[in-house]
């Protein structure tokens, strides 16, 4: 059975009947058969029968309740929220980025080779109304930086955000600096905002040398080292669509988006555009309130599909994938290893009919076709198979066209 959506009007509720509900629905069945034994020689035909009507009622409504209260709480196991899948056009994080001068490190700047230093100290100092010489500026106590920072959509002129800051020159450490002010540029070149602060390297140092090794001394950052001076215009009012876009593209799950929000707004108000995105048109009831229909979709529930992937880091040996991931037939020798996932064998089949006999010593693992990749690493782990291994092992079941996923390599 595919599985099924459930929108935000019943996705609040559990529909499950708890224990006491159904402690009193079966204490109600109970009295009205107790009714009916006990009043059964005074009573009439016709309240017999009524009683059994309301028996058979009570019946009904116990496993009705039991049924819709099992469907529901199957199909939201997986289900995600609307927020947590997609996004809304328009609605995105903006790049700044700057350049500044830290001053105030202990002989740890950039040296002579850093010729712009000087130089962008200087412009500073004659910004300032000091008059100086860019060659007499050479110091080891200022080093040029790159300071970036991302600005959050809807963030108001006086809100703070936090800034990056990364050393251009030859300077050995920014612990201890300030950041002079530093207007932030985004890609329209507008400033929208200053930053400005005593920066941190972060992990600190008790004055052990080995320690302050560890630390990365030339990237620091300024926790609301950065003030909002432009806000970027994003306005939702007297919209007739909205566009939702998806952050993982596919087909199936579009659809199923596309009938959740239809089924919630009791309408045809979607419409897919691609594997991507959704426009909504904008009811008549949501006119002006564009904010309340954008909070009541991102809540809807679906159960998104995922395509079936197995992904491999031959750096650290981790191998992570879906519980979709399935082998079909194959025959498989590494090593001292002997792999292979082929039917049961026939009463009177010789032992080779679908598979080489292991040679001596081997470790032999023999499975059903149909399994998951999550069986075949657990059986592969029970013989003593390293990480590595496990990697070499995917790639070659890959190449022979056995694992029904995508091999992704990082």
């Amino acid at each position: 059975m595919k599985r099924r959506i459930f929108p935000l009007k019943m996705a609040h509720y559990n529909m499950c009947p708890d224990s006491g509900t159904l402690f009193a629905l079966l204490s109600g069945y109970r009295l009205l058969k107790t009714k009916k034994d006990g009043s059964m020689q005074t009573k009439t035909i016709a309240h017999k029968n009524a009683d059994k009507q309301n028996i058979r009622r009570a019946t009904l409504l116990l496993v009705g309740a039991l049924l819709l209260g099992l469907l529901l709480n199957t199909g939201l196991v997986h289900a995600a929220r609307l927020k947590d899948l997609a996004s809304v056009k328009g609605v995105r994080n903006n790049q700044l980025v700057g350049y500044g001068i830290v001053v105030g490190l202990n002989g740890t700047g950039d040296g002579n080779k850093a010729a712009f230093t000087g130089q962008g100290l200087s412009n500073m100092l004659n910004n300032l109304g000091v008059k100086v010489d860019p060659e007499s500026t050479k110091v080891k106590n200022i080093a040029s930086v790159m300071v970036t920072a991302t600005l959050p959509p809807f963030f108001k002129a006086g809100q703070s955000i936090d800034v990056t800051i990364s050393s251009v020159g030859d300077a050995t450490s920014l612990s201890g600096g300030t950041l002079l002010a530093t207007p932030l540029k985004g890609l329209d070149n507008n400033i929208y905002a200053m930053a400005q602060g005593p920066i941190s390297i972060g992990g600190g140092s008790d004055g052990n040398a080995a320690a302050q090794k560890k630390n990365h001394l030339t990237v620091a950052r300024i926790t609301n080292g950065a003030s909002v001076e432009r806000e970027v215009p994003v306005n939702f009012a007297n919209k007739e669509s909205i566009t939702i876009s998806l952050a993982s593209p596919d087909f199936t799950t579009i659809s199923l988006m596309k009938t959740a929000i239809d089924t919630y707004l009791g309408g045809a108000y979607a419409t897919a555009r691609d594997a991507a995105s959704v426009e909504v048109a904008v009811p008549a009831k949501y006119r002006a309130q564009e904010v309340a229909l954008l909070a009541a979709l991102e809540n809807i529930e679906i159960n998104p599909e995922r395509r079936a992937k197995v992904v491999l880091n031959e750096r650290t040996g981790t191998v992570v994938m879906g519980d979709n991931v399935t082998i079909n037939q194959f025959a498989l020798s590494h090593g001292s290893l002997s792999l292979q996932v082929q039917p049961l064998l026939q009463p009177g089949a010789p032992a080779n009919a679908l598979g080489d006999t292991a040679k001596v010593g081997q470790k032999v693992v023999t499975l059903r076709p149909g399994v998951t990749l999550g069986e075949v690493v657990r059986a592969l782990n029970s013989v003593g198979i390293a990480p590595r291994e496990l990697i070499a092992i995917f790639q070659a079941i890959k190449a022979a066209g056995a694992l029904q996923a995508e091999l992704e390599i990082i």
